[in-house]
C-alpha cells in the first residue's frame, strides 16, 4: 500500500471512531432531554438494549422506554446519564466500543450516583451512518459479568453473556 493509501485508510478509521464516539456521547443528553425518537434512532431498526432489569428490542421499545412514566419521573426529579469516553475498535463495517456510565440523580438536595455501569456497544455501518446493533449494560456491583464486558470490549470482542 502506498503512502497516500495508508493515510486515507488511517483517516477513514479516525473518522469512523469519531462518528461512533459522537453517537455514544449523544445518548446521555438525548435520554435526559426525553428525546425518545432521537434516542431510538441511535440504534438499527432491530437493535437491542440489554440492561440488567430490562431487555428492549427495536426502536419502538427504545422510544417507549424514554416516554415511560418511570423515565419521565427521573427527568422531572433531576437526572443525568453520563457516558464516559468509549474505547472503540473498528473492524470494517462493524465496531465494538466499551465505556462506563453513571446515572446521577438529584435526591435530598444533592446529587447522588444511583448506578455505575459497564457498557458494551456493538455497532454497524449503515446507509445512515453508524448505528448501535446491541448495547449491553451491567451494573458494576461486584458480579463477574460486569468487568467481563469491559474486558471483552477493550479487546474488540463481542459480549459473551
Amino acid at each position: 500500500m502506498d503512502r497516500i493509501a495508508q493515510l486515507e485508510a488511517r483517516l477513514a478509521r479516525l473518522e469512523d471512531e469519531r462518528e461512533i464516539s459522537r453517537l455514544i456521547a449523544a445518548y446521555g443528553p438525548l435520554v435526559d432531554a426525553g428525546a425518545a425518537e432521537d434516542v431510538a434512532a441511535l440504534w438499527t431498526e432491530d437493535g437491542v438494549y440489554d440492561v440488567d432489569e430490562i431487555y428492549l428490542e427495536g426502536r419502538e421499545q427504545l422510544a417507549r422506554m424514554v416516554r415511560s412514566s418511570a423515565h419521565q419521573g427521573w427527568i422531572s426529579g433531576g437526572c443525568a446519564h453520563f457516558v464516559g469516553p468509549p474505547h472503540v475498535t473498528v473492524d470494517g463495517d462493524t465496531a465494538i466500543a466499551v465505556c462506563h456510565s453513571l446515572m446521577v440523580v438529584y435526591q435530598d438536595d444533592r446529587f447522588v450516583v444511583r448506578r455505575a455501569t459497564a457498557n458494551h456497544w456493538a455497532l454497524a455501518r449503515t446507509d445512515a451512518g453508524w448505528k448501535v446493533t446491541r448495547r449491553t449494560n451491567r451494573v458494576l456491583d461486584g458480579r463477574a459479568e460486569s468487568p467481563g464486558l469491559l474486558r471483552q470490549g477493550a479487546y474488540g470482542e463481542p459480549a459473551f453473556l
